[in-house]
């Protein structure tokens, strides 16, 4: 009988066909990153003040700075307020001046907002200021649930339909909703594409780097894997510049996305289907014509007797999300990698979400964690290799959320070093994201693990819908947000424990209860699945 391992044996395991292949897979990360972070800079806060022009009736020649004396009363740190006016008089500028107005009342007309020539945001066009400043943490949540239900449905959808048609369509989703957000007439329709939008990425997260793992030897899984998801923070430092540039949030919306044009035109002519997909599908000749195509890349040629024999495999039953409830150790590691993956997000996006609240330049700042995250990731490739991928994933959780904590130790008036441990902490939780993917496509057989990733990255989700409504608990208590950003992770890091170690372990295609003995590298003895398997195990 031949499987998949013994096919890359002949057309090379990591040959220019992978090597082509997992550059271009780098691609759609960089967009990924525009997707996800973008907000931080559409949604750019600037100072803002009731309008109160009414009293330019009286005295159209005051100047500003007197009208706002005038007009706006002041907090105890001696600041205008931003969302108080006095209240509108029937007096003359005279009396007025010389005797104040006492009364206040919120905005009655508007806000005013102290933005440089050609800036613009979705704060400043949509009024998201004082009592609709809600609205800003619930777009993002929005998005975020638009992530949740587009890895419930895209990932199931990769499994049955296939990886290159999710992630083609995914990509003209993007280009579609990235495009049309730009154009949005009020914060209700952006929202919306912002749903919309979310919902298309989810097939690019937990879709593209599982080709380019599939395609490859199983030692070479987290390699591809880490890669492609090293593209994401080059994606984040090329937004900081960006959006630096570009201040007017519409325009900064089509330059980031009017670009998927030409990726989608090139992913539809290079990017192939997964053979070992197809072959657990019983696709022999679609199988074969993409293993053949590989083969003359790589300049090797593939017997025509290990064809052939493809065919033994048959026709295996379509895995669906329930089927991994069904089985008891997949479902040990569904709900253990659940918790994982909301500790993991819950973390990240707390830090991400929050970069213009730690005193430096919003700008400077998406920066620094931008750079910060590219040795984050590729860093992780020799750890996974020499420590395994369960003490991995432990502690950086662990050292995230220690580092969450830590932040509210630090007087807020020493910015520069609440932003040194939220760098850190931004590290760990990138790390935590780069160990968790591979961590989690490894632990589940290729029949369902499209099904696992995205079950397990529906709990990520969640996670990004709470993290900008758990900010809002500040009102309560400045420390509250940060503390939940700190503790849920700690508790991950400690449930991580409970899973197996996949370093060492074969990359499984089939699933079926069969008791046996583990190889060398795991953690764990009992019954686990196999059936069908690759020859190479998951070294790095």
């Amino acid at each position: 009988m031949s499987n998949f391992g013994q096919i890359l044996k002949e057309i090379g395991e990591f040959g220019l066909f992978q090597k082509r292949l997992v550059a271009a897979l780098c691609i759609p990360s960089i967009f990924v990153s525009f997707d996800v972070i973008g907000q931080v800079f559409t949604g750019i806060s600037f100072p803002n003040y009731c309008n109160t022009d009414w009293i330019l009736e009286r005295g159209p020649n005051l100047t500003y700075e007197r009208q706002r004396n005038l007009t706006i009363p002041v907090n105890k740190d001696g600041n205008f307020e931003s969302c108080q006016m006095f209240t509108p008089v029937d007096l003359d500028l005279e009396t007025i001046e010389a005797y104040g107005i006492n009364a206040t009342t919120g905005c009655l007309n508007g806000s005013y907002f102290e933005v440089p020539k050609g800036a613009s945001s979705i704060v400043t066009e949509f009024n998201l200021v004082c009592d609709r400043s809600s609205l800003i943490e619930a777009s993002q949540s929005i998005y975020m649930a638009g992530l949740l239900v587009g890895a419930l449905v895209l990932g199931q959808m990769a499994d049955r339909f296939g990886r290159r048609f999710v992630v083609l369509l995914s990509l003209l989703l993007v280009l579609l909703f990235g495009v049309s957000a730009s154009f949005s007439p009020n914060i209700y329709v952006y929202m919306v594409l912002k749903f919309l939008s979310g919902f298309s990425i989810s097939g690019i997260l937990v879709n593209a780097f599982v080709i380019g793992g599939e395609w490859s030897d199983s030692s070479r899984f987290a390699f591809c894997t880490i890669i492609c998801h090293s593209f994401y923070p080059l994606g984040l430092i090329m937004l900081s510049g960006i959006a630096y540039l570009i201040r007017n949030w519409r325009t900064l919306q089509l330059v980031l996305f009017s670009p998927l044009v030409l990726v989608l035109g090139m992913f539809y002519w290079i990017l192939p289907e997964s053979a070992r997909w197809l072959i657990t599908q019983g696709r022999k000749e679609e199988a074969i014509k993409e293993v053949r195509r590989a083969a003359k890349v790589n300049g090797r040629k593939v017997s025509e007797d290990l064809l052939d024999k493809l065919d033994v495999e048959g026709t295996s039953k379509r895995g669906n999300m329930l089927d991994i409830f069904r089985m008891s150790y997949l479902r040990k590691h569904a709900l253990v990698m659940s918790y994982v993956w909301f500790g993991t997000s819950l973390m990240y996006y707390g830090l991400s979400l929050n970069v213009g609240n730690f005193g430096l330049d919003i700008y400077l700042t998406q920066f620094i964690f931008a750079v910060v995250e590219i040795p984050a990731r590729l860093g992780s490739l020799p750890f996974l290799q020499r420590f395994g991928r369960r003490i991995c994933q432990s502690g950086v959780l662990l050292f995230g959320g220690a580092a969450c904590l830590g932040i509210l130790a630090v007087p807020k008036d020493l910015a520069v070093v609440v932003t040194v441990i939220a760098v850190l902490g931004k590290f760990a939780a990138t790390a935590s994201f780069s160990v968790v993917y591979v961590y989690t496509a490894e632990l589940y057989p290729t029949t369902l693990r499209q099904n696992g990733v995205g079950l397990n990255s529906m709990c990520a989700r969640v996670a990004g819908i709470l993290a900008p409504l758990i900010r809002l608990l500040s009102v309560y208590h400045s420390t509250i947000p940060m503390l939940i950003y700190g503790i849920v992770p700690i508790v991950a890091g400690g449930v991580c424990l409970l899973l197996p170690e996949t370093r060492n372990v074969e990359l499984q295609d089939h699933a079926e209860h069969i008791c046996r003995k583990p190889e060398s590298g795991t953690a764990e003895n009992g019954c686990i699945m196999k059936e069908e398997q690759s020859e190479k195990s998951t070294q790095f």
